[in-house]
């Protein structure tokens, strides 16, 4: 893969056109299905979760178009919608909050606090079952993160954790929180790590995408059972490192 510098000045040239009519559909096909999502609280979280998978995979359609912008995934065979997983995986950009739940089977996703300021798109998020922590006060995130990720596990529903806390820089992978590994410990469900290097062609802090193929690795599931959580986090952070340097 051609190496590009986007934490320092990016010397690409700009896709003025097409970042723009991306930005644009985005943010209108947001706000409709925010509003579906909601009107779908009257249905079930099944419905619910059609209209956001369907919403991403458009979201894809627009990167392809208009950017020349897709992806490929590896390690599908290591997906098993009927076995409720905690998915750690790194944190680059925008795209993996978008297409992770294209990807992924049906999951709870933890978000910070700030994102429910925004009408109807961040209202929506809570329609979708995200775990809501507060950034600020790391107490009471982690209480929260045990008590309703174990709850949507045991009701069947996979759960989305970037441990990292913010997004990194290209080809950086920072140190990992051990929530989700205290998650896995105590309700003891398994890990499954997912790495990308979305940030290469959808930079974080940056309006421009660039043209490009997304990959996207997903690694078997790691058993969690009397193992302690430093031990679960460290083998999840190590695996995803590694994954990185290959892609590299």
């Amino acid at each position: 893969m051609t190496q590009h510098n986007t934490s320092s000045q990016d010397l690409r040239p700009k896709n003025y056109i097409g970042s723009t009519l991306l930005f644009i559909g985005i943010f209108f096909t947001a706000t409709i299905v925010g509003a579906l999502i909601l009107l779908g609280l009257v249905t079930t979280f099944k419905v619910r979760w059609k209209i956001g998978y369907i919403w991403c995979a458009v979201v894809g359609w627009m990167a392809k178009v208009f950017c020349h912008l897709t992806f490929e995934v590896e390690g599908l065979e290591h997906l098993n919608a009927e076995k409720p997983t905690i998915f750690l995986s790194n944190h680059q950009s925008a795209w993996e909050t978008l297409a992770l739940r294209y990807i992924l089977p049906p999951h709870s996703v933890v978000i910070k606090r700030e994102l429910l300021y925004f009408p109807i798109w961040g209202w929506s998020l809570l329609a979708l079952k995200s775990i809501v922590i507060n950034r600020k006060n790391q107490r009471s995130s982690l209480k929260s993160l045990l008590t309703q990720g174990t709850r949507y596990l045991n009701e069947g529903l996979s759960v989305l954790i970037f441990p990292e806390g913010t997004r990194a820089g290209v080809r950086d992978v920072l140190k990992f929180n051990i929530g989700g590994a205290m998650l896995a410990h105590k309700s003891g469900f398994p890990v499954t790590p997912v790495a990308h290097n979305a940030g290469d062609y959808w930079p974080r802090y940056s309006f421009f995408k660039y043209p490009g193929v997304i990959k996207v690795k997903i690694g078997p599931m790691i058993e969690t059972q009397g193992r302690k959580a430093a031990d679960i986090n460290a083998e999840a952070e190590a695996w995803i490192r590694q994954a990185m340097k290959e892609m590299d």
